[in-house]
């Protein structure tokens, strides 16, 4: 037989093969796609259910004949051959250490173990999953270490305030938050109005990473990467809320075609190995998968890094990220009811949430944790490699989130996240201590040919394990029915403390737990959990061949900053910030992107626990593995002092406060890197104890490095430190873009480390393809401390205009990032202080830029004098646009003038670079062009935001108005909240509530369709839900009479923009027939998050209503916005009939198809559509995002106070409210 293609994107072929050497399978296939359902098909059958076509169950077919596995391993009489054996065969990863213990265990129990359970302890207990060497017995240069380094982490908490409820014992970390309010819908079992309900809300934090995957295979290694850091947040306590995500990743030298950049070698000694991605491919594929999981789960990324990096050091070693780093954050909440997991008692049941098991992911646990990646097969890595399903993911967390806010208490008692060792593991951790019996016949397979231990071991994605009483169970069928999510009652807590799975599938109860035929897992669960002795690790260190910095002789700085500003270390971020949603939720007050061009330049991600005030959340990246390469305590301490005065510009509660969780990425076990990783946790957790923040969590990798060829290639030790802290006001918050208040803006440079300029490690250094040997460092943290103390002061009393630390790429770079993200001119003297301009200008030593006002500059230079700083005045800001000037002096002589858009396209100019790869490159050349000739968005107010409008309602009392949501819906809870604030009575509505018959339409006056990826868009965005409108009988007909009605009123956001095009409630025909009017993917080819103009023109439209005129900044947050119709005469109809009241402006407030201000490409700057009776309107934009002021990213100064509490797109819900 012959295998025929498979798919590309996740290798779904490659899977299966694996799957066969991973079990000891002979697996034959013959197939021309999957042989096991893809998330693809999962959404194009629930279409076709949805729709009445409930014979349709799978879209693939595949035929596959399996050999049964063999029955286990001989020990009692090979003893620890038969595990070697094993080893080598499954791809365990056991070391010598595995191997010797669990021969023993085995031997001492008089038993041999089965197949399942030699992968269940491989995946379950790898480094991977127990994090030995953190926990472990070190032992450096001969001497053994009194702590651990996870004893070294833990200690760093007696330092700071003892805020954490949640800490190193849980899924995520959280600290003590705030009494705030939320809209709960009443009974989240069925169809309900919403309510207001008061609550603690703590604040919680995760964050990890999926390396191995993402450099197997970047998209899907990403999507799973974000899928599970997601479930971590979802599985705090007994649940938490997901908010916010952040993203980072690390690469290898990009090699853009055509694009030089000149520190890249390439050649002899400089190849790639097939196992891996090359980095090109890593830095798109993953950014893509990140972001299109979080923008179809709803959950938005609001912060990040990105560097590359390859280099052969002056011993020769090359270091460079082969195995790249992909690293996840994520912000949540929780109930303060909810902060403590229940221990397991007798007769709980276990319960499995999410989708169904799949043959992927297989041993992903101990392929992460092998020593160096390519030394297992290439067959096995690509098994190891998982696929995400953001959709069912969704489905999964609204089940979740009804049993969180269900108002007679969670019926959850414990949960955990399903990761690396699959069900394996996570249902051992959920029942310890108690134990538990598993049944095989009760998981809902994707796949029916799959092995127990597949089933056991598979790390499929997008589910949960949970325990929950007999008494709660109907609960939860009830609303993962209504949310279309599947859960399965696997089995019981049973008391006895052990893990045992039953294989009653094909026949017989499998009550008789003593057979080992039919129980292939019978563990004591202390046996593998937590009673486990220490690993030794014995390390030397080494010493590392530094020379000195040697730059080219009479080097200027522009030449310097041609190849400083194109490093992606220090360039634009555009390319990755551009394609994710930055606004769902509706409670993001801060993220990337600032000023009136959106540069993505903020040091600080702000959330809001809740719309209803201003408390919130927020968190920040420090990260310096390059100068961690010339000393791995001062990357270490610099790590440190970058996140901190990254979080400086927000508001939070005190510095002792603040939180961190540290994410180590480290080839920690290869010769001399294991010393180093200590001496780097050594130094963090020295500096933290002297700052007074502590560690609550974090996660490590520590098998970074790839062999290529017969070379061992290490990537740099990485050390990611994620700050968090709960703000008290989330608009007390600083950006980088210059303002120049009142036009008197003046520059300020206030240095943590004065007197040191040293450049290795740095940007610069790097560019002309060295390390240096003295690299900046926190010596004393005391300064650190009052500059941060005395900035929140200064936040606090809002004396500051503008704000950016220094980093990559030094303190010439942190003003003209300030420069473009204001898109102003400055004019700057340094002094130099005795040293020479490139230090002053491309040192990285730690210190904050900031902009004042004149009249405030004395006042605020005392406050940091009088807290032991130096603060200079260094210059000031200078013109707008276009013609601006940056002008930099250093003792007096000029070292730098140039025109503001020939600066800015440099830093601009590997972003547009990667752009070209991933967008129609006929739009990034518009962006690119644009950049240099804008000066700010129009904007414009046409009426007071504040008048209430006329009431023309027809009845007394609140007006109904129904939420819409389908499968992948994700912008309903922002719209709740706009309709809620217009005085409706709102209600949350599911299509599976009107298809199932259990709710009629004819309470409601209003009818909201929300945005997000209904069916993840799998047949084209809204088909699938316009389908289930147009087929379901029952759903078509309460459509049907609700239209009919001409007291009644809808709104369609997004997706449901495109829901109510393609049923013809707007765009119809002369006669009233089906729509002329379709909207497909945007002229860029991609998702776009932008903050635009829309400009709102006289129409019939009710919503819209006195509002025209106006010109309004707005999210978008779509992927097929581009509005077409079925004839150039239709088009001309409806525009000329006012029937197209918003429209996308260009910055002199003329509608446009310029992109990125037309971020779709629609003709005339067609951003809605309004039915001839002005019933109906749909629109492409976020209004319900942006009915706060605190929401909007930028404003010009003269509309700021419209948006002191609310903003000008409240009239729009208020107007409808009135009508009705």
């Amino acid at each position: 037989m012959c295998f025929l293609p498979f798919c590309p994107l996740c290798c779904c072929l490659y899977h299966v093969c694996a799957a066969a050497v991973l079990s000891c399978v002979v697996a034959m296939l013959c197939c021309l796609r999957l042989n096991f359902s893809t998330a693809w098909s999962t959404n194009a059958v629930s279409i076709c259910q949805s729709a009445g076509l409930t014979n349709v169950t799978r879209v693939e077919l595949s035929r596959r004949l399996l050999i049964q596995p063999k029955d286990g391993q001989n020990i009692l009489e090979k003893g620890r051959a038969a595990l070697e054996t094993a080893n080598d065969e499954l791809g365990l990863a056991f070391d010598s250490w595995d191997l010797d213990y669990y021969t023993s265990l085995f031997q001492r129990v008089k038993r041999n173990p089965t197949s399942v359970e030699c992968f269940d302890l491989a995946q379950s207990n790898s480094e991977h999953s127990r994090h030995w060497f953190f926990r472990g017995r070190m032992v450096i240069d001969g001497h053994e270490q009194k702590e651990t380094l996870f004893s070294l982490i833990m200690d760093t908490q007696r330092h700071s305030n003892q805020n954490n409820v949640i800490q190193f014992c849980d899924n995520s970390s959280g600290i003590k938050g705030m009494e705030v309010e939320c809209v709960y819908p009443r009974d989240p079992c069925q169809a309900s109005s919403y309510e207001l309900r008061c609550s603690e809300r703590h604040v919680i934090f995760t964050a990890e990473t999926h390396n191995f995957p993402t450099g197997v295979a970047p998209f899907s290694g990403a999507t799973t990467g974000t899928g599970g850091r997601i479930r971590d947040v979802q599985s705090a306590g007994q649940g938490g809320h997901v908010i916010a995500g952040t993203a980072g990743y690390c690469f290898g030298n990009l090699h853009i075609p055509g694009y030089s950049l000149p520190w890249e070698c390439k050649g002899e000694g400089w190849e790639y190995p097939a196992s891996f991605a090359p980095p090109l491919q890593v830095v798109i594929g993953a950014s893509d998968g990140a972001s299109d999981y979080g923008n179809k789960f709803g959950e938005p990324v609001l912060s990040g890094f990105a560097r590359s990096f390859g280099m052969r050091l002056p011993s020769g070693e090359r270091r460079e990220w082969i195995k790249p780093i992909m690293f996840s954050g994520g912000l949540g909440s929780i109930e303060d009811a909810h902060v403590k997991k229940e221990q397991a008692e007798k007769g709980m049941e276990v319960v499995k949430i999410g989708g169904p098991v799949y043959r992927i992911g297989v041993g992903g646990g101990a392929a992460s944790s092998i020593q160096v990646q390519g030394d297992n097969s290439r067959t096995r890595d690509l098994g190891a490699v998982q696929r995400g399903d953001a959709e069912m993911e969704q489905k999964m967390n609204r089940a979740l989130r009804a049993c969180l806010e269900r108002a007679g208490g969670n019926p959850i008692c414990s949960i955990h996240d399903q990761g690396a060792g699959g069900n394996g593991n996570v249902l051992k951790e959920l029942c310890e201590p108690a134990g538990a019996v598993i049944y095989c016949s009760r998981f809902k397979r994707g796949d029916p040919t799959l092995s127990v231990l597949e089933l056991w071991g598979a790390e499929y994605q997008e589910s949960n394990a949970m325990l929950i009483r007999q008494s709660d169970r109907s609960f939860l069928e009830r609303v993962c029915q209504r949310e279309k999510c599947p859960v399965d009652f696997v089995g019981n807590i049973t008391g006895d403390g052990k893990i045992v799975l039953v294989d009653d599938v094909g026949g017989g109860t499998g009550e008789d737990q003593t057979d080992r035929g039919r129980c292939p897992v019978d563990l004591h669960l202390d046996w593998v959990l937590g009673k486990m002795p220490q690993k030794d690790f014995v390390m030397e260190r080494m010493t590392t061949d530094l020379k000195p910095l040697s730059l080219p002789t009479g080097l200027g700085v522009r030449d310097a900053l041609d190849r400083v500003l194109r490093l992606p270390a220090v360039a634009s971020k555009r390319y990755l910030t551009n394609k994710v949603d930055r606004s769902v939720t509706g409670l993001v007050a801060q993220q990337q992107c600032v000023g009136p061009l959106h540069t993505p330049l903020a040091d600080v991600a702000v959330v809001a626990l809740s719309p209803f005030g201003l408390k919130g959340a927020a968190t920040a990246i420090g990260e310096q593995p390059i100068k961690g390469l010339v000393s791995p305590g001062a990357g270490a301490r610099m790590a440190v002092g970058e996140a901190l005065t990254n979080l400086v510009f927000a508001e939070v509660t005190a510095l002792k406060d603040v939180k961190c969780s540290g994410n180590w990425m480290w080839p920690a076990k290869l010769p001399g890197e294991g010393a180093c990783l200590w001496e780097a946790c050594q130094a963090m957790c020295d500096v933290m104890g002297q700052l007074g923040v502590a560690i609550d969590g974090g996660k490590d990798s520590l098998s970074m490095a790839a062999r290529v060829g017969t070379e061992t290639v290490k990537a740099p030790g990485a050390l990611v430190i994620s700050v968090y802290a709960v703000c008290p006001d989330i608009t007390a918050t600083v950006t980088p873009d210059l303002e120049n208040p009142d036009g008197q803006g003046v520059l300020l440079w206030v240095p943590v480390n004065p007197g040191h300029y040293r450049l290795g490690g740095s940007a610069l250094a790097q560019c002309y393809g060295q390390l240096g040997d003295h690299s900046p460092d926190l010596e004393r943290p005391e300064l650190l401390s009052a500059c941060f103390n005395t900035t929140q002061i200064l936040l606090h009393d809002r004396l500051l205009s503008a704000g950016h630390d220094i980093s990559d790429g030094g303190l010439i770079s942190c003003l003209l990032e300030m420069a473009f993200a204001g898109n102003r001119g400055i004019e700057v003297d340094l002094p130099s202080l005795g040293a020479g301009v490139l230090e002053v200008l491309f040192s990285e030593e730690l210190g904050l830029v900031l902009e004042v006002c004149e009249r405030d500059m004395e006042n605020v230079c005392q406050r940091y004098t009088q807290a032991g700083l130096q603060c200079h005045r260094i210059g000031t800001t200078q013109g707008f646009g276009p013609e601006s000037m940056i002008k930099v002096h250093v003792d007096g002589q000029e070292v730098l003038s140039d025109r503001l858009p020939s600066l800015r396209a440099l830093w601009e100019g590997t972003s547009f670079q990667l752009e070209r790869l991933q967008a129609n490159q006929l739009c990034v050349q518009q962006e690119e062009e644009g950049l240099a000739t804008r000066t700010q968005p129009y904007f414009k107010l046409t009426f007071d935001p504040m008048e209430k409008p006329s009431n023309n309602g027809l009845g007394a009392g609140q007006p109904r108005v129904a939420v819409v949501r389908e499968e992948g819906s994700n912008g309903d809870r922002e719209m709740a909240v706009s309709l809620y604030m217009a005085g409706f009575e709102v209600w949350d509505v599911t299509m599976q509530d009107l298809c199932s018959g259990s709710l009629t339409l004819e309470i409601f006056k209003a009818l909201v369709f929300v945005g997000g990826f209904s069916y993840a868009d799998v047949l084209g965005s809204a088909k699938g839900w316009a389908a289930t409108v147009t087929y379901n009988p029952r759903a078509r007909a309460e459509f049907e009479q609700f239209r009919r009605r001409d007291d009644t009123l809808s709104l369609g956001v997004c997706n449901g923009c495109q829901l109510l095009a393609l049923l013809g409630w707007v765009g119809e025909g002369e006669e009233g027939g089906e729509s002329e009017v379709v909207l497909t993917h945007n002229q860029s080819g991609r998702f776009e998050s932008r903050f635009v103009s829309v400009g709102i023109k006289a129409s019939p439209s009710v919503w819209l209503r006195g509002m025209e005129g106006s010109a309004l900044g707005v999210w978008v947050a779509h992927g097929e916005g581009l509005v077409q119709f079925r004839s150039p005469q239709v088009q001309q109809r409806i525009i000329s009939s006012c029937l197209a009241p918003l429209r996308y402006l260009d910055d002199t407030g003329a509608p446009t198809e310029v992109y990125p201000q037309n971020p779709n490409g629609s003709p005339q700057g067609l951003a809605g559509l309004s039915s001839r009776d002005g019933r109906h309107l749909a629109m492409m934009p976020h209004p319900e995002r942006c009915t706060f002021g605190w929401q909007w990213p930028w404003a010009p100064r003269e509309l700021q106070s419209s948006l002191s509490t609310t903003s000008p797109w409240l009239r729009m819900f208020t107007n409808a409210a009135n009508q009705c």
